[in-house]
């Protein structure tokens, strides 16, 4: 896999005839370990270990109903209340952060109404804080620790 544009994370990597998997620690079964699969353990662990967001209040692959459209974030981190606050949506490397990874993240908010949101493919990373009051959108230089949120 490719070097990311995250820390070095400490990962569990099993090869098996069936292909190659890595541990979640979220989810805390062995995953099918994806170029998009790497992106998203490298932010989990990035989160956790740097950020100090608790891996108890971190949910993947969530099921949302939008328009009668079943959608699935890559993650989703909530308050200690139980609130969604935080969404990341993840992609591979290779595939570039376009206006449609925006709106598709937009589209997961019309659900949950976060206050910070998150687009990576490991390489570039976008945050930003949205104002629901104003609707105003303010792009933010780092990703804010879980203490910020």
């Amino acid at each position: 896999m490719v070097k990311l544009n995250f820390p070095e994370g400490k990962f569990k990597i099993y090869k098996s005839p069936d292909g190659v998997f890595i541990f979640d620690l979220v989810r805390k079964k062995q995953i099918l370990l994806t170029p998009e699969e790497w992106v998203r353990q490298h932010l989990i662990n990035y989160l956790n270990v740097e950020k100090n967001y608790p891996l108890s209040l971190m949910k993947l692959e969530m099921q949302l109903n939008i328009n009668n459209l079943k959608r699935r974030p890559d993650l989703v981190v909530y308050s200690k209340q139980g609130n969604p606050i935080f969404i990341g949506e993840c992609k591979a490397p290779n595939i570039g952060i376009s206006q449609d990874v925006f709106e598709q993240i937009a589209q997961y908010n019309i659900a949950l109404k976060v206050p910070y949101l998150l687009v990576t493919n490991g390489m570039n990373h976008y945050q930003c804080k949205v104002d629901h009051q104003s609707n105003k959108i303010t792009f933010l230089q780092e990703i804010p620790s879980y203490d910020e949120l």
